[in-house]
């Protein structure tokens, strides 16, 4: 792939709008505020949405969003074709030329664009300033070739079945601000059969997602007042054979959790009951999520100190206790603790 470079003119600035905000804190909510990076491709996709490219200030503005270095989302963005780094048409034409495209009829597509909007390239923009035009690879849609897919700030959506004729009259359509229907324009359904001489899937909630289980995302508006589903009670007969086969509830023990006693490698090292003093926030060792965390705690493990202690076969009897499958080395725990354990002290 060759490199791509960000335009030359750039703007002085970049703010999210009230819509894009919504977008952002949605997205930066599924993530601990330690992991946010991972939002960056989101972060740049609404910007994209939202201004048709990626600037340079908008670049600036995720990499605070994200508390990660600005180099770091410029190497994203640069990496992905998907990003306009330059302004492009108000409507970008992606037109599939692969395979099943190109024996339906894709090089006739190619010849309009050429005609209506002139060179290929998102970075050749009609003298309006509405269009632009690109050949890629497969979008998946190939029982509907020959398929474009259109972007714009609205969406990127599929019109298929086409011929240069009806692409001809979707380009004229766009540039007079008119609404262009997505979908097979031959007015089929999806990508129905349509010669088949027997019918299926004649019932519309077979396809059309009526029939799916509505869920609610862990991050939105209200998912933390939703309640699980209620079991059904017992019958008598279950409830009776259920009550005489609960064993009694052993006493909770208040000690840390002996696993792997007999973890087979290396040694047990020195554990602690409780945290001496405060817990450090051991979720700053690269690769230890809250989840190892809570587990490390669970053994009793609190400090960076005890990490940096630990011998090569103390570290195999954790890293077996807990299959951790060699990330201790993996991800150099013990060097990164040593560090850490420094600057606490210091």
């Amino acid at each position: 792939m060759s490199a791509r470079r960000i335009a030359a003119e750039q703007p002085e600035s970049f703010a999210f709008n009230e819509k894009s905000e919504a977008k952002v804190k949605f997205w930066l909510a599924k993530y601990p505020e330690e992991r946010k990076a991972s939002a960056v491709i989101p972060l740049l996709w609404i910007a994209q949405k939202q201004d048709n490219w990626v600037s340079e200030p908008a670049m600036r503005e995720i990499a605070a969003r994200c508390g990660m270095p600005y180099i770091r989302v410029y190497e994203v963005a640069t990496f992905y074709t998907m990003f306009n780094l330059e302004q492009t048409g108000k409507h970008l034409i992606q037109v599939c030329g692969t395979t099943p495209c190109w024996l339906r009829g894709a090089d006739d597509l190619k010849a309009v664009c050429e005609k209506k909007i002139g060179k290929k390239g998102r970075e050749h923009v009609s003298s309006d300033g509405m269009l632009a035009w690109e050949e890629v690879e497969c979008l998946g849609a190939c029982a509907n070739a020959p398929m474009v897919q259109i972007s714009n700030t609205e969406g990127d959506l599929y019109y298929e079945d086409l011929t240069a004729e009806a692409l001809e009259q979707m380009l004229d359509d766009l540039r007079a601000g008119k609404e262009v229907k997505a979908g097979p324009i031959s007015g089929r359904s999806c990508s129905e059969p349509t010669q088949a001489t027997v019918k299926t899937l004649v019932d519309e909630s077979l396809y059309d997602g009526s029939r799916a289980k509505k869920i609610k995302l862990p991050n939105t508006k209200g998912a933390e007042k939703a309640e699980a589903p209620k079991a059904e009670p017992a019958k008598p007969q279950e409830k009776a054979a259920e009550t005489k086969a609960k064993p009694k509830a052993k006493a909770k023990s208040t000690a840390p959790k002996d696993v792997a006693a007999d973890a087979g490698a290396g040694k047990k090292p020195a554990l602690l009951k409780k945290p001496k003093g405060e817990a450090d926030d051991l979720k700053k060792l690269s690769g230890l999520g809250p989840k190892l965390e809570a587990s490390l705690n669970e053994i009793g493990v609190y400090h960076y100190g005890q990490i940096a202690s630990w011998s090569a076969e103390e570290s195999a009897w954790v890293d077996a206790a807990l299959k951790l499958r060699g990330r201790i080395e993996r991800d150099n725990w013990i060097d990164q603790a040593k560090d850490l354990a420094g600057k606490a002290e210091g």
